[in-house]
């Protein structure tokens, strides 16, 4: 049986959404859907997300790709049950 994750987006990357393309708000909710049926540990299995954790100012984060040019960063409170969403943005290249 598989652990009910709940994924919550912060205020802070509710105010990006509303500035970033429809897409990028569809690919956020694609990914917080899936994470809250299949569980963290499964979607970070599917390659196209990248999810990798973050060092340096971001360590104990983590971030995913939403597409080719964003990125969503995002922090596991109790391992595997809470994700919160705290940012959304334009990966600079």
């Amino acid at each position: 049986m598989s652990v009910v994750t709940k994924v919550s987006i912060s205020r802070f990357a509710e105010k990006q959404l509303e500035r970033l393309p429809d897409h990028i708000a569809e690919a956020l909710e694609y990914w917080k859907a899936s994470v809250e049926i299949s569980g963290i540990r499964e979607v970070r299995k599917l390659f196209g997300y990248h999810d990798e954790p973050l060092y340096g100012d971001r360590q104990g984060q983590r971030s995913i790709r939403l597409n080719r040019a964003y990125r969503l960063f995002y922090i596991e409170t109790i391992v595997g049950i809470e994700i919160i969403v705290i940012e959304v943005n334009k990966h600079e290249y």
